[in-house]
């Protein structure tokens, strides 16, 4: 016993002289919160060539350069990022839910990795605005998946006599990740190191699964999203031209992701008054077909502030101008969330008399 932890120390120690930084974190069930915090750190300069120790040995975890999810201590300028202390209730700024390893490492280097991506310097406005917009679409539900903290309060939920539809437990990162630790009666090597490195190996294949959804997230929030911020701002700024109330948004060239930038700027303006109908063409020519598509209730909600008429629904061409009494109908949804017109006039057309309707 006490040669094979000697054997393991020593191919720890082997691997922590074959780089000057080293990251740590526990050995044994992995989860998706050091997975993406150990691949975060991996994004950046000064840890792109480290070298990975998994173990719960405090000798080994204190030659460690940074050490996540392991070790009872949060404590930045030491590069300790634990947050299983009792004492621990850690929290992004002006968000609710306790961090996990992955949340301190991004609230920690989260912003020079977004600076890094988008070439400019971390104090960047748009740096904060993506840090910030990444930590609420993705980071926290992964912090309160880790530290047990549910979406809705279950008191209430019981209380109101709600009950699933069915089971969504396997449909998550975190059940993902799970799935890639090894199975209770997997074969395992009689060595510990060789055990150990088996275990390593499939740790890191969920490191790279967490990562490529990070980072296809931070793709999208660069290259995509804030581009699209400015576009969705001036349609906004634009929109009582079509509604004396503001209730339609107009795209002039193409269609961008507007919900999220929408929700805040009427959010920031307090009016009472909400966008009801966006239109947009279907591509960036001149005889594109248009668009309507009712804004959801909230960005995640499949229900519409105002859907369009219940008696256009499910109705396309002639037969929807017939009954719509708006020329140029190309459909309406079954559930009446979305249509479509030959022109923007059409579609115009339909908004404005979808609102009284």
């Amino acid at each position: 016993m006490i040669r094979n932890t000697l054997r393991m120390a020593e191919a720890s120690a082997k691997r922590l002289k074959t780089s000057p930084v080293t990251i740590g974190t526990h050995n044994g069930h992995f989860h998706a919160d050091e997975a993406l915090a150990v691949y975060m750190l991996r994004l950046l300069p000064t840890y792109s060539s480290s070298q990975l120790v998994r173990t719960r040995d405090p000798a080994l975890l204190q030659t460690c350069h940074t050490v996540v999810d392991v070790g009872g201590e949060y404590d930045a300028s030491a590069n300790r990022y634990d947050h299983h202390q009792r004492t621990f209730n850690t929290t992004f700024p002006n968000r609710p839910t306790k961090l996990s390893s992955a949340g301190l490492v991004y609230m920690h280097f989260g912003k020079a990795i977004i600076a890094q991506k988008l070439g400019v310097s971390e104090d960047a406005e748009e740096v904060a605005v993506i840090w910030n917009k990444i930590y609420e679409s993705f980071i926290e539900a992964l912090d309160a998946h880790d530290n047990g903290i549910s979406a809705y309060d279950p008191k209430a939920i019981s209380a109101a006599g709600l009950e699933k539809r069915f089971s969504d437990g396997g449909f998550s990162l975190g059940a993902m990740v799970s799935r890639l630790n090894p199975n209770w009666n997997d074969p395992t090597p009689s060595d510990p190191v060789e055990a150990q490195a088996v275990e390593d190996e499939k740790f890191l294949v969920a490191s790279g699964r967490m990562g490529e959804e990070f980072s296809r997230d931070l793709d999208y929030y660069a290259k995509s999203w804030l581009p699209a911020r400015e576009i969705v701002h001036k349609a906004y700024a634009n929109r009582l031209e079509y509604d004396s109330k503001g209730r339609i948004l107009v795209f002039d060239g193409q269609s961008v992701p507007w919900k999220d930038h929408l929700y805040t700027l009427e959010g920031q303006d307090g009016g009472e008054s909400k966008v009801l109908y966006v239109l947009y063409p279907e591509k960036p020519t001149p005889d594109a077909k248009w668009r309507i598509q009712c804004v959801p209730v909230t960005k995640d909600s499949f229900e519409s502030r105002k859907p369009l008429p219940e008696a256009w629904r499910g109705f396309r061409d002639e037969k929807l101008d017939e009954i719509s009494g708006v020329s140029g109908g190309v459909f309406v949804h079954a559930a009446g969330f979305i249509g479509g017109n030959k022109s923007f006039e059409g579609a115009k057309a339909m908004a404005i008399k979808a609102l009284d309707l």
